[in-house]
């Protein structure tokens, strides 16, 4: 998984939040092992310490190369979308395909504008069948969202307020 541990072969997105800034934790990454960062900007006190990819967009560029890594994978990829339910839902696919198939699905609740491409960044050669969630909370979200899934199944759980 991508998110396994920090080391020389981890690729950190320094993403920015309402409250947060994931810039902020860089010297302390490069202190644990991390090499290689994306980046809107390199802080001065780690310049020369790492690799830096410097983007416009963190979550914008962690998009991208979600949407390009699902390309190189041609298995049916199910894609669940709802107000409530997709957990589930998800879960219960999972249950009946996996004795027949292996199957990437998203952890938990990953199911936002990060968490869907860290959950196709997963995917491996091994996999036969993948099952994602795309949640959205603001509109336009979705399209960003189909774009990294590229689903070849949709299912709808339920609409309603959420």
């Amino acid at each position: 998984m991508l998110f396994r541990s920090n080391s020389e072969n981890t690729l950190f997105f320094a993403l920015k939040g309402a409250n947060n800034d994931a810039h902020n934790y860089i010297s302390t990454l490069i202190e644990s092992g991390v090499q290689s960062f994306v980046v809107n900007h390199i802080p001065e006190n780690v310049k020369d310490k790492a690799n830096f990819f410097i983007v416009e967009n963190t979550l914008q560029a962690l998009q991208k190369l979600a949407s390009e890594y699902r390309k190189l994978f041609h298995f049916p990829v199910i894609a669940i979308t709802g107000s409530n339910g997709k957990t589930i839902v998800k879960e219960w696919l999972n249950f009946l395909l996996s004795p027949e198939y292996t199957i990437i699905r998203s952890p938990k609740s990953y199911n936002s504008q990060v968490g869907v491409p860290l959950s196709v960044w997963n995917i491996e050669a091994t996999h036969k069948w993948a099952i994602f969630e795309a949640g959205i909370s603001m509109p336009g979200e979705m399209e960003k969202l189909q774009t990294i899934i590229q689903p070849t199944i949709g299912v709808l759980t339920h609409i309603g307020e959420a």
